[in-house]
């Protein structure tokens, strides 16, 4: 009875110190295991959404520490129990080296996560507030729909093509979301959101773009008419390049009136499609076939300038065909100085001497009854360039 009695009372202190032991190992756990937890959800996050910054990699080891430490505290976990059950006892210094070991690991998670705190803290930020951007993106777009559909407007192509571009990224939003791919949602939902505005925009624009096509028009023909009546200097200006130059200095510009008429007719006749889509109420496609109109227009007026500006520059030119020259002489003197200034002579002097030599033909060459002066001012704008490049290399050797 007395032996029974001692070994009733010997059993609570072994219990006792069994359970102070197992608090102080789980109290440690809890602990590494709480910012284990915390750590590993912002690493998923950055993981999901910013997978180029790498903290994966980083974390890993990290985590294979805790992993380690848990592990261990798991076994001694075991063997207290087995102490408390059956008996024995496990020594003191081991279940001090495993609390440490607990301590270190999680402290290895604080350095880590301190090391990002900024970035890790953003990742979860934005992944907690991916849920409602898709809930926000998804409704605004579901509102857009249904306003494109009651509009008035609902025919014209910007108004169609911008509601088929939200119903193509719904879906790509609801792939993303139905595969819990976080990243992809975000992006998802904020293509969803830039599509679902310019549809917005396409519903407030489209009331006045019937106002708008009538004015395009408006403008459109009476830019034909002034067209029409560029057509008409064409032939008398041809006839005066013919009859005062020579036949070289206007041969490019021959088929210059054919092109020109030739781009008025289909002006016109945009122009013609143009009224009867704005009398259909299709104000966008006036406004396209108008632009194209306009494009025919400025070719045809480049065709009519071409020939009614050669013959003003040649009449300038031969009123003072040395004019030309001499600016060129000017820019030849200046690059000979600036050879000569920097040592550059051996290399450039010749080059340059060649360009006067050359310079001389050309004034030269103005002789006869009709001298070629398109062929003159291409020469002198050819010698021009050539030394403006000489000048831009010694520059940059000087350099």
């Amino acid at each position: 009875m007395a032996g029974r009695k001692r070994g009733w009372f010997r059993t609570p202190p072994n219990n006792e110190w069994v359970q102070q032991a197992r608090q102080a190992l789980t109290a440690a756990f809890l602990d590494m295991d709480r910012r284990q937890s915390i750590a590993e959800t912002a690493v998923t996050a950055s993981a999901q959404l910013f997978p180029e910054r790498g903290v994966t990699a980083e974390w890993t080891p990290v985590r294979a520490r805790c992993y380690d430490a848990a592990g261990a505290y798991l076994a001694l976990g075991e063997r207290l129990d087995q102490a408390e059950h059956h008996g024995g006892s496990v020594p003191q210094p081991e279940i001090d080296t495993q609390i440490r070991r607990l301590a270190d690991a999680a402290r290895g998670v604080d350095e880590f996560y301190h090391r990002h705190r900024a970035h890790l803290e953003h990742a979860v930020a934005v992944y907690g507030s991916v849920p409602q951007l898709v809930t926000q993106a998804r409704t605004a777009a579901r509102q857009a729909r249904q306003a494109a559909d009651a509009s008035p407007h609902a025919r014209y192509p910007s108004i169609r093509r911008c509601a088929a571009a939200v119903d193509e990224a719904l879906v790509t939003l609801e792939a993303a979301v139905s595969a819990d791919a976080t990243a992809a949602a975000r992006d998802a939902a904020t293509l969803l959101d830039t599509r679902t505005r310019e549809l917005s925009t396409a519903l407030e624009d489209a009331p006045g773009k019937q106002h708008s096509a009538e004015n395009t028009l408006a403008s459109a023909t009476t830019r034909l008419d002034a067209a029409r009546h560029r057509l008409q200097r064409i032939g008398p200006a041809m006839s005066a390049l013919l009859r005062e130059f020579n036949a070289a200095s206007s041969s490019d510009l021959s088929n210059n009136e054919r092109h020109a008429r030739h781009a008025i007719d289909a002006a016109d006749a945009e122009l013609t499609r143009a009224r009867t889509a704005l009398r259909h109420h299709d104000p966008e496609q006036a406004l396209d076939l108008t632009t194209t109109a306009r494009g025919q227009l400025a070719t045809a007026e480049q065709h009519a300038d071409a020939v009614t500006d050669r013959l003003a520059l040649l009449r300038a030119v031969r009123e003072q065909p040395q004019e030309r020259a001499a600016a060129v002489r000017f820019k030849l003197r200046d690059a000979q100085m600036l050879a000569v200034n920097n040592g550059l002579v051996p290399q450039w002097g010749s080059v340059l001497d060649g360009q006067v030599e050359r310079l001389g033909r050309v004034t030269g060459g103005l002789t006869g009854p009709h001298p070629d002066y398109w062929a003159y001012m291409s020469e002198l704008d050819t010698i021009a360039a050539f030394v403006a490049g000489v000048v831009e290399r010694m520059r940059n050797t000087d350099r």
